[in-house]
């Protein structure tokens, strides 16, 4: 397990985008292996999607912070997150597969959540329903608040 102290958080710089690339290539590794296609058509496919992810977060959470989760220096992650009037809403965190289960998450939620505790704001995100990390989520104290096709919205509430 990994000490909070070796996590830290940076801004997104325009030279991180082969590492952001990745970590979004990551997210679509499995569903990759799965289609009939070559590796050429898979990597065009995942620029593509990744490409219109950023440009969806940009225009929909164009206040978003967007940070790369770093482990003694070195980039493992990433984590967008909206702070807005009223939430903070998680756009997306994903740690890399060499990475994960290692704490790196749970500290990094662990972080956001106490700056809401102080803020006195809830913590929400939306989540695949077949997505592994909503065991992470429900642990540390999120609840499903709705329910869309195949997304939960997730809601973390202090309690009082």
């Amino acid at each position: 397990m990994i000490e909070p102290e070796q996590l830290r958080l940076r801004p997104v710089e325009p030279a991180d985008e082969a590492f952001l690339l990745s970590v979004y290539a990551s997210t679509r590794a499995d569903e990759m292996q799965r289609v009939p296609w070559n590796a050429e058509q898979k990597e065009s496919f995942v620029r593509m999607q990744f490409a219109a992810q950023q440009r969806h977060y940009a225009a929909e959470n164009p206040r978003a912070s967007h940070d790369v989760i770093l482990l003694q220096g070195s980039p493992v992650g990433r984590i967008y997150v909206d702070r807005r009037l009223d939430s903070i809403h998680i756009l997306d965190i994903t740690v890399l597969p060499q990475h994960r289960n290692q704490g790196v998450g749970s500290h990094v939620l662990g972080r956001l959540l106490t700056e809401a505790r102080q803020l006195e704001k809830p913590v929400t995100i939306y989540v695949e329903s077949f997505n592994p990390s909503i065991s992470l989520f429900e642990r540390l104290g999120f609840r499903k608040e709705r329910e869309k096709d195949f997304q939960f919205l997730l809601k973390w509430q202090a309690q009082h």
